[in-house]
């Protein structure tokens, strides 16, 4: 073989490489964690659960529930260090054009006049989760899911079919992430890891 080609497919296994640790850093930047004393924050900006037919709802003038579930595993993936879990009802207001979110479980909390993305991360930034425990070099990792409520109805023009804002407890929103998800019903999932709190601080300048 010359030595020109030997050199060439060098540079595409160079290149291939570089390629795909990219695609790599973008996926695992899909879920971004924060470490800030004894909690992990979350956000994911590249993440967008207000769309499709959710969104197509909203625009007719019925809110529609989202439930979201964050799992740790610890040590390895068969060893579930915590897992949290929320259901948050959204609206839109056809004259602003801008959505508000309540927060169903206690304590509820509510906000408005937002555009879609902020709407979005203002929900994963209600769920912070405890860590105590959790030891700076252990390897962990974590997953988002979201779900939209499954609506088969035709949806009403103007209220009917009102959601019901009554709370809801952690368990019977983890017997929900427990089941598979309806074929047509919106779900998204992201994970990250292997991590460690040592790396996120030495990663993102944080102290313990």
């Amino acid at each position: 073989m010359k030595p020109r080609t030997i050199q060439s497919i060098k540079l595409w296994w160079l290149l291939a490489a570089f390629l795909c640790g990219l695609a790599a850093a973008m996926i695992a930047e899909d879920l971004i964690l924060d470490w800030k004393g004894q909690r992990l924050e979350f956000s994911a900006p590249r993440v967008h659960f207000l769309a499709g037919k959710p969104l197509q709802r909203l625009r007719n003038a019925a809110p529609v529930p989202f439930d979201f579930q964050i799992t740790l595993w610890a040590g390895d993936r068969n060893h579930v260090f915590r897992r949290s879990a929320e259901r948050f009802v959204v609206s839109y207001d056809l004259w602003e054009e801008t959505f508000a979110v309540t927060r169903l479980q206690a304590p509820r909390k509510s906000t408005s006049h937002l555009s879609a993305t902020a709407a979005e991360a203002w929900c994963l930034e209600q769920m912070p989760m405890d860590i105590s425990g959790l030891s700076e070099n252990q390897p962990f990792w974590a997953r988002l899911e979201i779900r939209a409520q499954d609506f088969k109805d035709p949806v009403p023009l103007f209220g009917r079919g009102r959601v019901d804002e009554s709370g809801i407890s952690l368990a019977s929103l983890i017997e929900v992430f427990s089941r598979p998800p309806q074929a047509a019903q919106m779900h998204l999932s992201v994970d990250t890891g292997p991590l460690t709190l040592d790396q996120l601080r030495r990663s993102r300048g944080h102290g313990s």
